[in-house]
């Protein structure tokens, strides 16, 4: 009896490992098609995607911020840049005009404005540093025993101060300007001076007529120009020259008679063109020259 059901058990237990091994495959199936997540991790994992979205948006905001703040500098950066790159191109504009003596229209009119300031806030200045190179310069010098080592002197730096002198702008008749004028003057006397206690010998030249010698010489006497060892002036013949040209003519006069000149000091070009300018040229600011590009009015 036994022997006959036996195999029906071993059937039996056939089908019951089969259907264990397809509930595990099915089973592993269903691990394997999906992520079991407790609800404790879910709101963990929801918490760090929302703080990483947080940290992105504030990152945004940063950079958002920090970029409106470079174009803000950027901006004033480059607006001087702008103003230093205009600064510097009127002072190219008005060194040519200078060079060439060209008319008021002929420069723009942003550059006429910072010739206006310039004569106001920076002129004295320049012109205290540059007596202070021409004293410092002839202060290591000495002049030799035989009195041929002279220093020339655009006299008419000094006499273009004076109101009665034909060189002087119409325009500059306010208070301000002469105060200005009347300053320069006190340190053009004070350098000529000093050269004339260091020894030095001082011969002064004017572009004006000799016919008017007597007044000149007056007029500098008056502010101080004491000692000079010459005063040099057109004759008739020398009228219808060029400034540079007659000067040049001058200079090399005294180098034919055999004075050396050691040095020569002006604040208008036309003197340093042409031969025999000597060992050591000296250019003033032209206080003149900056008067005459006056605005007749203030910039807002």
């Amino acid at each position: 009896m036994s022997s006959f059901t036996h195999p029906v058990d071993s059937g039996e237990s056939e089908q019951s490992l089969l259907s264990r091994r397809q509930s595990e495959m099915g089973s592993q199936y269903a691990v394997e098609s999906g992520i079991f997540m407790s609800s404790f991790t879910a709101t963990v994992f929801v918490a760090a995607l929302a703080t990483t979205g947080l940290l992105i948006l504030t990152l945004l905001i940063a950079l958002t911020v920090m970029l409106k703040s470079c174009q803000s500098t950027n901006s004033g950066i480059l607006e001087q840049v702008k103003k230093i790159n205009q600064h510097d191109c009127c002072n190219f504009y008005i060194l040519h005009a200078e060079l060439n003596n060209l008319e008021v229209n002929e420069l723009p009119l942003k550059c006429k404005l910072q010739a206006h300031q310039y004569s106001k806030r920076q002129y004295l200045k320049d012109l205290n540093t540059s007596i202070w190179f021409v004293e410092d310069y002839f202060g290591r010098l000495t002049p030799d025993d035989d009195g041929l080592d002279i220093i020339l002197l655009d006299a008419d730096d000094m006499l273009s101060l004076t109101g009665n002198f034909s060189r002087i702008s119409s325009l500059d008749k306010n208070e301000q300007f002469e105060d200005i004028k009347h300053q320069a003057s006190i340190l053009l006397v004070r350098m000529h001076i000093q050269l004339r206690a260091s020894g030095w010998s001082l011969f002064l030249f004017t572009r004006d007529a000799s016919k008017h010698r007597n007044t000149r010489e007056s007029t500098l006497t008056s502010f101080g120009c004491i000692g000079w060892a010459s005063l040099l002036m057109r004759y008739d013949d020398e009228i219808q020259m060029e400034d540079w040209e007659y000067l040049s003519r001058k200079r090399l006069q005294l180098h034919n008679k055999g004075f050396r000149i050691l040095g020569l000091i002006s604040s208008s070009l036309d003197a340093f063109r042409g031969p025999s300018l000597g060992r050591r040229s000296f250019k003033l600011p032209n206080l003149q020259y900056y008067m005459n590009w006056r605005m007749p009015t203030q910039p807002n």
